[in-house]
């Protein structure tokens, strides 16, 4: 299965969610069993690091994103990726408005799709201090366990 996690910019929520998430499959029962990638609706930041403030606040959790790069949704993705994970609504929104018309991918709200918050946002701490770059953190960690819970009974693994 191939998970993509999909914020604005793909360098504070989405790139956390993706080390988090990775850091939880690989310790688990599905490790090798579920690509996981992230990705941003925009363009501005393509190539770079995650924000200074996402990578400090998710290594005091012992989860390492320092290595990831920013990247722009594709076309592709839309094919290749079975869901497509969004932070928030407007996300959502994007990501549905710009499937190609031989989308396979399903797109869903990945809170909800967690089964952590019905109908959840993710928070954009990018204007934020360290409170709100915790926060992200501390909902991405309860929703980890939740997309685990999730792919065990879809891949009907224990």
């Amino acid at each position: 299965m191939r998970l993509l996690v999909v914020c604005l910019g793909n360098i504070c929520r989405s790139p956390v969610a993706e080390g988090v998430l990775r850091a939880r499959i690989e310790a688990s029962s599905l490790r090798g069993l579920i690509e996981l990638d992230s990705a941003g609706t925009g363009d501005w930041h393509v190539g770079e690091p995650p924000d200074r403030r996402s990578i400090a606040n998710a290594a005091q959790h012992g989860v390492d994103i320092a290595g990831l790069r920013a990247r722009q949704l594709a076309a592709a993705d839309y094919r290749e990726c079975d869901w497509l994970l969004c932070a928030d609504r407007a996300n959502l929104r994007d990501v549905r408005a710009r499937a190609p018309k031989d989308a396979t991918a399903q797109s869903a709200l990945l809170l909800d799709w967690c089964g952590t918050v019905a109908d959840g946002e993710i928070p954009d701490p990018y204007t934020g201090g360290p409170a709100q770059f915790e926060h992200v953190f501390q909902l991405l960690d309860r929703a980890a366990d939740g997309a685990i819970a999730r792919l065990r009974r879809e891949l009907q693994l224990r």
